[in-house]
This record gives structure tokens, sequence and C-alpha cells, in this order.
């Protein structure tokens, strides 16, 4: 594939989120392959816990019975009933739990996403609802593994000579229409994407940026058109973290006046300032340079602020 057309793929991934806060975002929008590769790397992830877990399990009822951990219909004693009930507990909590939490963490993000540079967004702009993820994660069982075990199950079924008449065709069918569901619309969702108003976006794990080059507020402290001194406490500076320092630093070097506005005025209102017009640039230098030094102070001593919600 040439270097042109990787090009115009990627633009055609970009999308403007509107935060909240009325700041314009420009995102990319995860491709199918990397989708696809994150949730074979989730499964072997939790398949080789389960496995381990499953083990772990075995030894245990090892050590409690010299027989080993089985589950005799007329002799089950009250120990191998209850590991046998803290299986299946687990396996629950693994199964669903494993990408409910991580995906309701402040990075929006299984391991393997994380791993392949993806994350899940609101398309909304907003804070993932906990209700979003539940739904999208939910909705998978239908979209795949129920189709999946039917699938399975009327397979197994021809094999053996059980006639599965015309059920074969409707697991498939079952499977290949949501399977194939993110390849026919442009931003990539699945069914349970688009139930939960969610959408999978690019998000390759960065560093801060470079401090901004700047001659301004950021640099001298005061502003060249008023001479006026911005000082933020912590308080205010803990508003926002990593995430709105990179979003800061963009506007910053984008420099489009009406945006500047709207970031400064979203600011003030949030830090409960009222600096007042024409002077927009320089507070937003001055607070850039403040709330960038406030971070990688926190960092320093282990402490990481991975965005507002955090």
């Amino acid at each position: 594939m040439s270097s042109a057309t990787a090009i115009n793929k990627m633009d055609k991934r970009k999308r403007t989120l509107v935060t909240p806060e009325g700041i314009a975002i420009l995102i990319t929008i995860a491709s199918r392959g990397s989708r696809i590769g994150a949730l074979l790397l989730d499964f072997v992830i939790l398949i080789v816990t389960i496995i381990l877990f499953q083990m772990l399990i075995s030894l245990v009822a090892d050590g409690l019975f010299d027989e080993g951990f089985e589950i005799d219909g007329d002799n089950v004693s009250g120990a191998t009933e209850f590991l046998a009930i803290m299986q299946i507990i687990m396996m629950f909590i693994f199964w669903y739990g494993y990408f409910l939490v991580q995906e309701l963490g402040p990075r929006g993000a299984t391991l393997g996403k994380r791993a392949l540079g993806i994350r899940v967004a609101a398309r909304a702009g907003g804070r993932l609802a906990p209700e979003a993820i539940i739904a999208r994660n939910l909705l998978r069982d239908i979209e795949l593994f129920y189709p999946m075990i039917f699938l399975f199950v009327t397979l197994i079924a021809n094999i053996i000579g059980e006639s599965a008449g015309g059920m074969i065709w409707a697991a498939l069918i079952w499977f290949f229409v949501f399977a194939l569901f993110p390849f026919f619309n442009k931003d990539v969702m699945r069914a349970g994407d688009v139930i939960a108003g969610t959408w999978v976006v690019e998000a390759p794990r960065t560093k801060l940026a470079d401090a901004l080059s700047t001659q301004g507020a950021a640099v001298q402290g005061s502003s060249e058109v008023t001479g006026a001194r911005y000082q933020f406490g912590d308080k205010e500076l803990a508003v926002y973290g990593e995430h709105e320092l990179q979003t800061l630093e963009r506007m910053l070097r984008e420099a489009q006046t009406d945006a500047l506005s709207a970031v400064h005025a979203t600011i003030c209102r949030k830090i409960g300032w009222d600096p007042g017009a024409g002077d927009e640039r320089a507070f937003l230098e001055a607070f850039y340079a403040q709330l960038r030094a406030k971070l990688e102070d926190d960092m320093r001593f282990g402490k990481r602020k991975a965005d507002k919600f955090s």
C-alpha cells in the first residue's frame, strides 16, 4: 500500500468530537484490524486467566480431598460444594468483569485495546456512562458468543448424525449479520456501539507533550499585552489532567481565535475566574505552563491524573 493511499484511508477515519465544554477535538476512528486484534488479545488474556484459576481451584481441591475435586451426585461434601459455587461465580466475574472494570476506568480500554492503542469513547463527547459500557459489553454475547455456541452445537449435532434441519443456516446468518456489522458503517461500530452511543477511537500511548515553545506568558509569567500576571493555585489546577493539557496545547499551537476564546471561557467558568476579554492567549499560556508543571511534579511522586474525571 502506498503512503498516499494509507494517508487517504486515515483521513476517512478522522472525526470531530465536541466535548460538553464546547471544545472541538479531532479524533481518529480505530481501524477494523486493530479492533479485531484487540478483541483476540483480550480473549487470550481472559482464557489464560480462567485456565490458571481452574488450576488453582484444582490444587486447592486436591489439598482438601485425597480423591481430588470431583462432584459425585450422592457424595458431595460442603467444602466441595463451596468450591464448585465459587468456581461458577468467579467464571461469571472474569467473563463480564474483565471488560466492564477496565472500560469503566479512566483509560476506557482493556489490556488488548491499550496494547493496540485504541479506547472506547462516548459519541456525545462526554464521560463514558456506566450504563453505556454495561450495554455494549452485554450485547457482545448476543452479537458473537451465543451465535458461535449455537453454530458449534448444530455442527456437532450434524457430525453425530442428529438432524439439525435449518438451524445451522439460522446460526450462520445470526453470526455473520453481527460479525460483519462493523464493515457496513463508516464509523466501524458494532451493534453494541450503536445502542450504547459509543465508538472506538485511536488513543496512542504518549508522554506529556514537549513544552510549548512560546515567548508569551508561558515563559515570562505575565502578559505582553496587559502586563497582568496570572497565578493559579493547586485547587484551580487540579480541575484538569493530561488529556486537557494536550488539548490546550493543540489549541495554542493552532492559534484559532474563536477556539481560544471558547477554551478561555470554559476554563474561567470551571475555576471561578473572570479576567475579562482581550488577553485570552496570555491567560491560556500561563494556565498551560502551570498545569504542566503541576502534572509533572505529581508524576515524580507517583501520582498521575489522566483527565479531569480521574
